[in-house]
């Protein structure tokens, strides 16, 4: 028998938000990657580290003058938590490829330029983590904002050169939806 118990709807959507973005990070894991190379780091943050996320955002939008992060932030502030994705810049050597906007592989490297496929399995990877979310019906909407402020504070490791940040929400209405 089960004992009786009383949990507040707070707890139980936090709870249930943190799993779901748990969750978000095994799908984002297990997307498709161009030759089976995977390059992909999650992290999730909540609390004190998500708000000094949300602080960043915001500094960058007030100091650059770009409204969308400062927006952006503010939906940060009102997520329960935030998963973060990001990519190291391996090419993948595929001849004839060329979709980076140079002749070859060595040549995207000599530039500094970033791989396409590593910027597509990350967008894969994002698709992935939000189709999650949308599974479970909590909202949630990919950041550029967030995942190029958390390069910023180095969040991630050295090497990860392209990020994206998925905040989660449950609420009455989407906080991400009338921006």
């Amino acid at each position: 028998m089960i004992a009786p118990m009383n949990i507040a709807s707070n707890t139980l959507e936090t709870e249930g938000a943190i799993e779901v973005a748990r969750l978000m990070c095994v799908a984002a894991r297990t997307a498709p990657k161009g030759r089976g190379v995977d390059e992909l780091e999650t992290l999730l943050l909540t609390e004190k580290d998500k708000d000094r996320l949300a602080d960043r955002m915001q500094k960058i939008g007030e100091e650059k003058n770009l409204a969308f992060f400062v927006r952006d932030a503010g939906n940060m502030r009102s997520s329960i938590a935030v998963v973060l994705l990001g990519s190291r810049n391996n090419v993948r050597n595929i001849p004839n490829c060329g979709y980076c906007g140079f002749e070859d592989c060595a040549a995207s490297a000599a530039a500094g330029a970033v791989c396409s496929f590593c910027s597509g399995d990350l967008g894969i990877a994002c698709g992935s983590a939000a189709a999650v979310a949308a599974d479970a019906r909590v909202d949630t909407r990919i950041m550029f904002s967030a995942g190029k402020s958390a390069l910023d504070l180095g969040l991630f490791s050295n090497d990860i050169v392209l990020a994206y940040g998925l905040p989660l929400s449950v609420s009455g209405k989407s906080p991400y939806f009338d921006r």
